[in-house]
């Protein structure tokens, strides 16, 4: 089961640090990743391995929350499926 975490907001000091801190500590694996600074604003989107995590999804959710308002940035996290069907036309 995969999943897809997208991070955008003003660039600043360690964004990828925190993000997958939190995977890691959750034993989610990140499969790819893919970032870039345009102008001053960061925007990452990871693909994730989240068949073994230690919590559910729900939680894993509320600790993005969590940093999303500690460091001002929006951070996203869905199954990859409902990734695929909103992106799909």
């Amino acid at each position: 089961m995969r999943a897809v975490v997208t991070v955008i907001g003003k660039d600043r000091t360690g964004i990828i640090y925190n993000v997958s801190k939190i995977l890691s500590e959750n034993g989610v694996n990140i499969e790819d990743i893919s970032q870039t600074v345009m102008q001053d604003f960061f925007t990452m989107i990871m693909l994730v391995d989240v068949s073994k995590m230690s919590c559910d999804f729900a939680q894993l959710k509320e600790a993005f929350d969590a940093l999303s308002k500690t460091i001002g940035m929006s951070i996203r996290l869905q199954h990859e499926d409902i990734f695929n069907a909103m992106h799909t036309i």
